[in-house]
């Protein structure tokens, strides 16, 4: 059984296409009725608009088979009044999700990715998180890349704010156990009997996916598709170690949908 992270895992950073042999890994799923789960940090696009272009790429992903931060906001944000930090794009989703975008007494302040952060959007943030509005990340991503470079993802930022206020902070998406929780129970709509332990996390995100499953018990299988490059020493480090994480270039590289099960 799987759960499959999107960015970086099944299509690229740059061009949003398919990685080498994803499309046929995600077939073979389908084709051996594997259990198994797309769960991704999406929150540039609408859920349904993010799975359609999945689709239209050549991904047969059942609509039972997905998951996404945004799909998961509204367990852990009632919605109020907030201070949303991100790209343009995900203010629009938060907006259309019925959030009231308020950067002046937010109740929270909700932060994304977005690889042109200011230090007044830090003091921002600062101000409101000290006056009593509460820390919320959309996910817990180490890195996000954008054309090629490699920028502060939005878990570097909450701790950066979190450290700087001196307040706590919670996250919506990946690796959260909420999020493992809701992925896990719509796993077991396919297969009743699936435990964490019974799962391997496929992602190219080591801090930010697979370390927050590997505490829950899952398998974690690391693929340099993506944040994570064959020359960084983090790679050298885990071939090296008994870490307990497979490394791949690629999903092609997993050869039998089975051989990990």
């Amino acid at each position: 059984m799987y759960f499959i992270d999107v960015q970086g895992t099944l299509i690229d950073d740059l061009r949003r296409q398919p990685v080498p042999g994803a499309v046929a890994f995600i077939d073979r799923l389908n084709r051996a009725k594997v259990p198994y789960l797309v769960v991704t940090n999406n929150t540039k696009h609408s859920s349904r608009a993010f799975l359609d272009h999945l689709r239209q790429i050549g991904f047969r992903i059942p609509d039972t088979h997905y998951l996404d931060a945004l799909m998961m906001l509204e367990q852990k944000v009632a919605r109020g009044n907030i201070a949303a930090y991100g790209s343009e794009i995900f203010l629009q989703q938060v907006a259309r999700l019925g959030y009231t975008l308020d950067y002046h007494v937010p109740e929270t302040v909700l932060v994304s990715v977005r690889a042109d952060y200011a230090s007044e959007d830090f003091a921002q943030m600062i101000g409101f998180l000290m006056r009593g509005a509460r820390l919320v990340g959309m996910h817990d991503t180490t890195l996000y890349v954008k054309n090629a470079k490699r920028y502060p993802g939005a878990g570097a930022v909450i701790r950066l704010l979190s450290y700087a206020a001196g307040v706590p902070f919670s996250v919506v998406g990946k690796p959260s156990k909420a999020f493992y929780d809701e992925a896990l129970r719509r796993l077991r709509l396919q297969s009743p009997d699936a435990m964490f332990s019974s799962v391997t996390m496929i992602s190219d995100d080591y801090a930010g996916d697979l370390t927050g499953a590997g505490e829950l018990g899952m398998k974690t299988v690391l693929v340099l598709s993506g944040k994570v490059r064959p020359d960084d020493a983090l790679v050298q480090r885990l071939r090296s170690e008994e870490s307990g994480v497979v490394v791949y270039n690629d999903v092609s590289e997993i050869t039998s949908v089975k051989s990990m099960m």
